[in-house]
């Protein structure tokens, strides 16, 4: 067994306030990606309102911070350093950057919502249309997608607790000599 193992090992308490952290912000952008429906239940676009597809903008830029703050709070720490540290930090990375790109496609779908009606083109009104429901279901495809690496980070994050439950009783017998015992496949 590594000897630097032990270091390797993430505080019980760390792990555990990091993956409530990550679940609360996950939930937040999963609910958000099920919530925000353009279409209506006939799969048309209503009369969309330039504020409230605004809002959904500025809504993402907020849950997009705060996936950053975690990925930042996290670079910070000391436990980034170790294995399980890595990936985790990959996850946040990755869950930061996906996350950002959805308040621009929320921005873009507000945009063409509020040149619709001054539209008179029937070609341009489909186009707008059309761009709006693709621009939107990104969005939401980003959110969703960011929540699954939050999802992945805080899976990683329990199964490294997983592991320390299990090598608890060995590191304990390290006093006794049993944990070398053990290290060198006696």
């Amino acid at each position: 067994m590594n000897p630097d193992f032990p270091r390797d090992l993430i505080p019980r308490d760390d792990a555990l306030h990091l993956i409530h952290a990550l679940h609360a912000v996950k939930d937040k952008l999963h609910d958000v990606a099920q919530r925000w429906e353009l279409l209506n239940e006939n799969g048309h676009v209503p009369a969309a309102s330039y504020t409230a597809l605004l809002q959904h903008a500025t809504d993402a830029q907020d849950l997009s911070r705060d996936v950053l703050r975690l990925a930042a709070d996290f670079a910070r720490s000391p436990h980034h350093t170790t294995r399980t540290g890595r990936t985790v930090l990959k996850q946040l990375a990755s869950a930061a950057t996906i996350s950002s790109h959805a308040a621009p496609h929320f921005t873009e779908t507000a945009e063409n919502a509020l040149a619709l009606p001054r539209t008179a083109n029937p070609t341009d009104r489909h186009y707008l249309t059309n761009r709006m429901v693709i621009d939107h279901a990104s969005a939401r495809a980003f959110l969703r997608r960011a929540s699954e690496s939050l999802r992945d980070a805080a899976k990683e994050l329990d199964d490294h607790l997983g592991v320390q439950r299990f090598l608890a009783p060995l590191m304990g017998a390290a006093g006794s000599g049993r944990l070398g015992v053990v290290a060198a496949g006696r």
